[in-house]
């Protein structure tokens, strides 16, 4: 008997799927008795709304009112509840068109709608949740039972890894890959029985492993892909499925909740004592939203790498149906809500502070940081093709359409970086007021740092770290200007650009390991400033200039990634798997680097795979839209401003 997980969902009066419980029609119920063998039972004193609490001091997710999407699901569990039903209730749909949570205060009635007729809608879908129970005791499993997934009818069984091996690619691995399997497959986690996704770190003399041992959305994707290039989907799908049950938290820090959709930085599976029992216990998810983070702060591309990933999933395995499922549509389109939510700010980038993705401390680069804005894109490029359109969605839809349009145009114009934009910059004129500017920015030529007058080639250029008003962080962030040539954000010629310029400048950005997270790092005074004298964020170290193997994955050049590859496998197995390393050249271990980093080994397998099969790399990959580039978005043509360049601006970018 296969182990399986019970999450339930309690309800009073929530209009959560389209109707309130009070008024269920009769289509409602009939779909809700399909639901046989899963009885309505009572629950314990200590579960609030059938989701357990391990601390009395926090809540768990609890349909009531609404003001409900602020809590937080703490500790999603395997159990069994006893017991008889004594009201209350339990609501499971398999079939219903929900508006769950259906607002955006950034989808205005007037957006341009016109290419929503190119995407294809799917057809509807009628699933049963997957349900799970299990309880463990000291003297083994209690009870277990299995369920299936009903799709259209027909009766799937889940099973772990099942019938995964047809579908996995033959070839001959090296030893060094074999050692990388074996230590990647040592990092999984498993919840209920079953793979939920990989630690961070797995060294076995790591006597403080800190937060390593929790699993990290983003560090989850390399190995991700490396489970599903080698046809093992299972892992993957279990992982966006419990990270979604996670979406909900209600932050603790200062009392304040973030708006609905926010995605948890990490997970872990812990085991605690069962309610009234001290030989029983049970399995659950604890997440961390950045309540535990260095600076408690909130993790802006856990939810846009979770996007990406769902797309991947879909591409690679054919599985579809997923993206379908009410709960995965409703999950993006939170996602998209929060990230789409109008402020004050007037740019179409998102506006972050620093420590919220992958450079997680103190570095400069809060506003609107080049990393951020490429996920955020290829976020809305995936959720633009796996959004089900209807009459519900589709003016988010348009809104996405919108703002692709406009972060297209803003980042290609106003970050990109090569020698004729340097010398425009060198100069501009300041203090310009009219709507005609030139200098929109007010840019002084003075920030041109001295490194950058010879460091730039005269061939090749790159997307700036960040834009501001009166600044521009020239620093060249890898990260960002990879994800800008894999979605497409750059223009062809720029993407072109940009690995002339890796190539150009190797000794500088990939040296004895690739990849530079960042080039240059700052150093004396600047350090001091900038990181507040952060001892972990030392020059040519960590964020600040250090070298990381995991970002091998993404380069988008294949005789380029070939020798980065090749350069890091002569070291990665000596030195044992590390998380970065030091020094201008990348020759020395990270100082605190933790070895057997589970994306440095991911992130090299991932690599040897996609190279040697490059139409699953061609997948992973978007082309140019250039339907996208014939939208103006600026409105300016409703007003009595000067229309908008947006063609003239095309042209000149454009290939």
């Amino acid at each position: 008997m296969k182990p399986y997980c019970r999450i339930l969902i309690g309800y009073k009066r929530s209009s959560i799927f389209g109707f309130l419980p009070g008024s269920v029609n009769e289509s409602t119920v009939n779909n809700l008795s399909k639901f046989h063998g899963h009885r309505f039972r009572g629950t314990n004193p200590q579960i609030v709304g059938y989701i357990h609490v391990i601390d009395s001091n926090r809540r768990a997710f609890s349909i009531s009112g609404p003001s409900w999407g602020q809590s937080r699901v703490f500790g999603t569990n395997c159990r069994v509840d006893q017991g008889n039903s004594s009201g209350g209730g339990v609501l499971l749909i398999p079939k219903v068109a929900s508006d769950f949570r259906n607002h955006s205060t950034s989808v205005e009635a007037h957006v341009n709608e016109k290419s929503f007729e190119r995407i294809y809608i799917q057809g509807g879908f009628d699933v049963k949740p997957l349900v799970i129970e299990r309880i463990e005791t000291d003297h083994g499993v209690v009870e277990e039972h299995e369920s299936s997934v009903e799709l259209n009818g027909s009766s799937v069984n889940i099973d772990i890894l099942k019938g995964l091996d047809e579908n996995k690619v033959e070839r001959e691995t090296s030893e060094i890959e074999k050692e990388a399997w074996t230590l990647l497959r040592n990092a999984v986690v498993s919840y209920c029985g079953n793979p939920v996704g990989t630690v961070a770190a797995n060294d076995p003399g790591d006597k403080q492993p800190l937060n390593y041992d929790q699993v990290f959305i983003r560090d989850f994707v390399p190995s991700a892909l490396a489970f599903l290039l080698s046809g093992e989907g299972e892992i993957v799908k279990n992982f966006l499925l419990h990270t979604l049950q996670l979406q909900s938290w209600e932050k603790t820090v200062d009392c304040y909740s973030p708006g609905q959709g926010l995605m948890p930085a990490s997970f872990k599976v812990s085991t605690v004592p069962l309610d009234g029992s001290n030989d029983a216990f049970e399995e659950v998810l604890d997440p961390d939203f950045g309540e535990s983070a260095i600076g408690r702060v909130a993790p802006v591309d856990s939810g846009l790498w979770w996007i990406i990933l769902l797309r991947a999933y879909g591409k690679i395995t054919g599985d579809y149906a997923l993206q379908e499922r009410v709960d995965i549509q409703t999950g993006i389109r939170l996602i998209l809500n929060l990230c789409l939510t109008d402020g004050f700010d007037l740019f179409p980038s998102l506006l972050v502070t620093d420590g919220s993705c992958m450079i997680d401390r103190r570095m400069g680069i809060h506003g609107h940081p080049l990393e951020i804005q490429a996920l955020f894109y290829s976020a809305l490029r995936c959720s633009r093709e796996m959004l089900i359109v209807n009459d519900e969605t589709k003016n988010l839809v348009a809104a996405v359409n919108n703002r692709l349009s406009a972060l297209s145009f803003h980042v290609r114009e106003y970050y990109w970086a090569n020698m004729q934009k340097i010398n425009e910059i060198y100069r501009y004129k300041t203090e310009e007021y009219s709507t005609d500017a030139i200098n929109k920015f007010n840019i002084y030529p003075d920030q041109i740092p001295s490194w950058l007058v010879d460091w730039i080639p005269e061939k090749g250029g790159y997307l700036i770290g960040n834009l501001q008003p009166a600044h521009m962080d020239f620093r060249f962030f890898t990260l960002g200007n990879l994800w800008a040539i894999v979605s497409s954000l750059g223009s062809p010629e720029q993407n072109e650009d940009i690995l002339n310029l890796i190539e150009d400048k190797w000794d500088d950005l990939v040296a004895q390991m690739p990849l530079k997270i960042c080039y240059p790092a700052l150093e004396n005074e600047e350090w001091r400033i900038i990181t507040g004298s952060d001892p972990k964020n030392t020059s040519w170290s960590y964020h600040n200039g250090g070298s990381w193997p995991t970002l091998l994955w993404q380069m988008g050049r294949p005789e380029l990634a070939r020798k980065a590859v090749t350069l890091a496998e002569k070291r990665l197995v000596m030195d044992q798997w590390p998380e970065y390393y030091d020094t201008r050249s990348g020759r020395f271990i990270g100082k605190q680097s933790r070895l057997f980093q589970t994306w440095t080994i991911a992130g090299f397998l991932t690599s040897k795979m996609l190279l040697e099969n490059p139409e699953k790399a061609s997948l992973l990959f978007w082309e140019e839209d250039y339907e996208l580039l014939e939208t103006c978005v600026c409105a300016l043509s409703k007003t009595s401003r000067k229309k908008c360049s947006r063609f003239s601006a095309r042209s000149q970018i454009l290939v």
